[in-house]
């Protein structure tokens, strides 16, 4: 039957009820009771759209979904007190344990993932927050830009040399170093012993910046590099009545170990063959005071500066002149491993800016094409030679590839780097610099100079997060 919801005016408004069918039974407890008696009959209320009330908030829908904490009989007996109970009530009593976890499982998985995207967020945030403070190297580099002439040479904690004191200088390079708050000194501070600048030959200048909208005028390699290298080996060899004249070699950059040569590696961003004569002028001081690395045609001279070419550097001006050079090739390590195996030729690719190790090479490359006296580095892309490393460790296979690469490399004279290594997660960064240091890279391709540094490398599960 329906039972229509009656308005204040004693009206029904059927035209906007909301019906309920509502299954129930005939019940009595009469004594004479038959089967013809007992009837079944739906039971139809009408309830006025006006007065159903406003909807449920999403606070109070999502309290109603949650489990309820209240204790319920459960026991059989408690089934037969309730002669009314329809079979379809009682099924879904009994499914109620199980819906009930289901509705636990589900809160627990809810508050769990909540609880992980706070923590991120977190992390997040004090990482870019800690990104506008200057970290310990930063706010160390300004003792580089001191003079000789401010030196308290009657301090017994000052001399002449002290400007890198404590430092030790380790196998990293400062990739795009002129990104740093501090350029070059927080990579020396360090300890790094490669530097990158990246130049543009603009009306006969070169420029140092990532891309061409970056240059600014004042941002030179001279201004950045060649001038305050000057200043640090002019003060590293001083001459006094101890020492009348400059050590033969001279020293380099670093007091703990003053044979370590400094890399400057120079990224030729613009046409390789019109910016190779500028880039040369512009190393003309170091030549002049015996500062450079060269090779005289017979043997290799270290010094505290050695110059690597990368980019559109060409290779075909690195060994033109063979009796003098102190510009070194930057040689691409997957070419010099093929060649090893077989002649590798490049027909039609001697005078075209294709990138590193790309730029005027030769014909048919070989296995002895580079070597110590034309090249320094031996480079890769790591994603490009290894591959990445899934699921998040290195394989046999890789494994396999590095210790290919770094045996010819050495056997020709040459330096291992591997750049575009994976930066995040820093547990997977951190092992991969582990396993390139144990099996024998030369230089970490670093962005991150207290983490290369600081050489605690075990993996932490906080590093996932960072």
């Amino acid at each position: 039957m329906a039972v229509p919801f009656q308005t204040q005016s004693g009206k029904s408004d059927l035209s906007s009820d909301y019906r309920i069918d509502m299954p129930s039974e005939v019940y009595t407890d009469s004594s004479v009771f038959t089967e013809n008696v007992k009837s079944a009959a739906n039971v139809q209320v009408n309830i006025p759209h006006g007065h159903v009330g406003p909807r449920a908030s999403l606070w109070h829908r999502v309290l109603a979904w949650t489990p309820s904490f209240s204790t319920r009989k459960s026991s059989g007996a408690e089934d037969e007190d309730l002669p009314l109970l329809t079979g379809n009530i009682l099924r879904r009593r009994r499914l109620s344990c199980g819906s009930r976890f289901s509705r636990y499982l589900g809160c627990s998985l809810l508050f769990f993932f909540l609880m992980l995207g706070v923590l991120q967020f977190i992390s997040l945030a004090c990482g870019i927050i800690l990104s506008f403070f200057p970290d310990e190297y930063d706010r160390a580099a300004s003792r580089w830009a001191r003079t000789g002439d401010q030196i308290n040479t009657k301090d017994i904690n000052e001399w002449p040399t002290d400007i890198s004191r404590d430092i030790i200088p380790l196998g990293c390079h400062s990739h795009n170093d002129y990104w740093r708050r501090v350029p070059l000194y927080s990579a020396l501070q360090a300890g790094c012993i490669g530097v990158e600048a990246d130049v543009w030959f603009f009306d006969n200048e070169l420029y140092v910046g990532h891309t061409s909208a970056s240059l600014t005028s004042r941002r030179t390699l001279r201004s950045m590099y060649i001038e305050p290298l000057l200043r640090i080996l002019e003060q590293q060899n001083p001459t006094s009545r101890f020492q009348p004249s400059i050590s033969n070699p001279p020293h380099g950059v670093f007091d703990t170990n003053p044979d370590q040569t400094l890399v400057l590696l120079i990224d030729f961003k613009t046409d390789g063959e019109s910016t190779w004569p500028a880039v040369e002028d512009e190393l003309a001081p170091f030549r002049e005071r015996g500062y450079l690395t060269y090779f005289d045609g017979e043997n290799l001279v270290p010094g505290p500066i050695t110059v690597v070419g990368t980019g559109n550097t060409p290779f075909n001006m690195v060994t033109a002149n063979s009796t003098y050079r102190d510009i070194f090739f930057d040689a691409p390590l997957d070419k010099l491993v093929d060649a090893n195996k077989m002649v590798f030729g490049m027909p039609g690719k001697q005078s075209l800016d294709l990138g590193q190790g790309q730029s005027g090479m030769p014909d048919v490359i070989t296995a002895q094409t580079f070597n110590m006296t034309n090249s320094y580095y031996a480079s890769v892309s790591f994603q490009k030679a290894i591959g990445f490393p899934w699921p998040f460790h290195l394989s046999q296979h890789q494994l396999g590839l590095i210790r290919s690469h770094v045996r010819i490399a050495h056997q020709h004279g040459l330096k291992v780097r591997y750049w575009g290594l994976p930066s995040w997660p820093l547990s997977l960064r951190n092992h991969i610099w582990r396993i390139l240091v144990q099996e024998g890279v030369d230089m970490l391709n670093v962005d991150d100079l207290v983490g290369a540094t600081k050489g605690d490398w075990k993996i932490k599960i906080f590093d996932w997060w960072w």
